[in-house]
């Protein structure tokens, strides 16, 4: 017999029984009852119950074991009465008798519980992680984890793909976010660079002439915490193709999402195939470019109604609207006939206080004594008659209905307008369980406008291929043609969760040159920062693209998770440590002079 068990504790059954059965696992825990001792034994694969009678001789010794100790237990397999059958686990018809058991580690006092799952401080959750691992619902995530990596390694191999390894050691580049740096012993004064992504070595595996590329691949961005992006690492599905359309990149991709996510659905429904929005679309509607279709209603620009004074008699929104501005319908279906008015004030300090703007003007709309819809609100109170009929219309407001308007420079008033309508249907209760919606989100501008630094920069990725390629370039002589510009860049969103991005990459060096001289980048720093992809693409390069499904963010949407530290095996805390592992930590004098670095006392 194996010296510590013939069986998992989640695969004994009925075709046991009488046998002479070995477990080992953590004590879950434990029930005393007058004759006996009934222990919950719980390992990876499951729970068994363990009955332990007084007349054994470890009877105290096994009563005294406190919870999560380890023990391996031998003895017989018996059916379980028919009254005490557990029809929640997969064992739960039979039960082993404690003929012999051993102690195997015994638990000092816990800091957070496992049996129960209470919610505890993230602090002591993090600096105990294994703990908290043992709980039974980070553990299936974390087994999520890894079944859906295996599914989608599974599908990219069977339509072609060839997995790569890429370095972890490169160069600094410029791609949005800090770079962690690494110093070089051997290089005094030089530094290498963890990968923000492989973009650049994935580019120069289709110049190499490889055809079908993806990874597994971790990246690093030194950037701060969010509900669905953790500090420090992440991993993305990483994908390039060669001679390929932005159709092909589609054509490949969306099984592969759509399957992994109909494989983990449980019953929950994933709606193909994905639409196709365009970027302008997507800000119009919805504002913003991640947008969570299944909210049953739309944003509306509204600016028009509000340029004639005369009109309305809000003066406030014909000055934004006349001074260039928008005002950005937002539709609360139903809420001023289920909501109170502290709803609606509670949205308008919500905007002042979390989306640092001005605040949100509203109306709830009711009909009036003569059977019209209208709002005694300040917004709409004064409309004329007839053009409120208008814009209720327009927007498709009725009775009981509430609306709410954000104001302001086009930008902010579609970010609040966007993050207004997701609030107003969460609050609301309008967003359905279930359902899986996707989008692909495609022309994306290539360039931006960066109000902090008065110039064109980049938008998205400076690697895009612009749509029309050199002569759109050349063509573009003012701020506005550039600022028109689109690129074939594309992304994946589901639920108003951005998975990926991708784009058909620029594999001609003329434009690459041309792309990054309108951003005011000379050819200097082209040949610089990216010499060996700029140099590579002078000697033969494929059209080609691709994109990258972030898993992190794939599976923290299968598991139902709100943050994705529940689906990551050792994740840091919103400061970017590790308190388990007491990292980032200080480092001896030694480590340093070999590294020829130098602490600076951080100023005040």
């Amino acid at each position: 017999m194996h010296a510590y068990r013939t069986h998992t504790c989640g695969e004994i059954c009925l075709k046991d029984v009488n046998k002479i059965v070995r477990l080992s696992g953590w004590i879950h825990r434990k029930r005393e009852h007058a004759n006996a001792l009934f222990i919950d034994l719980r390992d990876h694969y499951g729970i068994s119950q363990i009955v332990v009678y007084p007349t054994t001789e470890f009877y105290e010794d096994l009563k005294r074991c406190t919870s999560e100790s380890v023990v391996t237990i031998t003895g017989k397999l018996l059916r379980r009465d028919q009254d005490a059958i557990n029809s929640e686990i997969p064992t739960g018809e039979v039960e082993l008798r404690a003929d012999e058991a051993v102690i195997e580690s015994a638990a000092a006092p816990l800091p957070l519980p496992v049996f129960g799952e209470q919610d505890y401080p993230e602090e002591i959750r993090l600096k105990h992680r294994y703990l908290d691992l043992r709980r039974e619902t980070l553990h299936k995530n974390i087994i999520m984890r890894g079944e859906v990596i295996n599914s989608l390694r599974s599908r990219m191999i069977k339509q072609g793909f060839t997995e790569f390894q890429t370095p972890i050691l490169t160069a600094s580049s410029p791609e949005g976010a800090r770079d962690f740096l690494v110093p070089s012993r051997l290089n005094p004064g030089k530094f290498y660079a963890l990968p923000q992504a492989p973009q650049q070595f994935k580019q120069l595996l289709m110049v190499a002439g490889f055809d079908k590329y993806f990874q597994i691949a971790p990246c690093f961005r030194d950037e701060d915490a969010r509900a669905d992006r953790s500090p420090g690492e992440f991993y993305q599905l990483d994908i390039e193709m060669s001679f390929v359309t932005q159709e092909d990149v589609f054509q490949a991709i969306e099984p592969v999402m759509a399957g992994v996510f109909e494989e983990f659905a449980d019953g929950r429904k994933v709606e193909t195939p994905f639409p196709r929005i365009p970027y302008k679309e997507s800000i119009e509607k919805y504002g913003s470019d991640k947008p969570d279709l299944r909210i049953p209603f739309e944003i509306k620009d509204v600016s028009s109604f509000f340029i004639d004074e005369g009109k309305t008699g809000f003066g406030i929104f014909s000055k934004i609207t006349n001074d260039g501005g928008k005002v950005i319908a937002i539709p609360a279906p139903l809420a001023a006939e289920t909501k109170s008015r502290k709803f609606f004030d509670n949205m308008d300090k919500w905007a002042k206080k979390e989306m640092q703007m001005p605040g949100l003007g509203y109306a709830r709309l009711k009909k009036n004594n003569e059977g019209l819809i209208d709002s005694q609100d300040p917004v709409l109170k004064n409309f004329v008659k007839e053009h409120l009929e208008t814009l209720l219309d327009e927007i498709g407001l009725k009775d009981g209905d509430g609306v709410f308007f954000a104001a302001g420079k086009k930008n902010e008033a579609y970010k609040l307008a966007g993050a207004a309508r997701n609030k107003i249907a969460c609050d609301l209760g309008l967003i359905p369980e279930g359902v899986f919606k996707f989008a692909w989100i495609v022309d994306y501008p290539m360039y931006e406008w960066d109000e902090d630094n008065k110039k064109i920069d980049f938008s998205h990725n400076p690697f895009s291929m612009p749509q029309g390629g050199m002569s759109v370039l050349n063509e573009a002589k003012t701020n506005k043609d550039i600022l028109n510009i689109l690129a074939y860049q594309y992304d994946i969103v589901c639920n108003g969760v951005e998975l990926s991005s991708g784009a058909i990459r620029n594999h001609k060096a003329d434009v690459m040159y041309k792309a990054f001289e309108i951003a005011g980048y000379g050819p200097e720093v082209v040949e610089e920062k990216f010499s060996g992809m700029i140099n590579a693409f002078k000697f033969g390069a494929p059209p080609h693209g691709g994109i990258a499904p972030g898993v992190d963010r794939i599976v923290m949407l299968l598991a139902g998770t709100d943050t994705i530290r529940d689906v990551i095996l050792f994740p840091m805390n919103g400061q970017a440590q590790d308190l388990m592992m007491n990292a980032p930590a200080e480092v001896d004098i030694k480590q340093l002079k070999e590294l020829s670095l130098k602490l600076i006392p951080k100023s005040d």
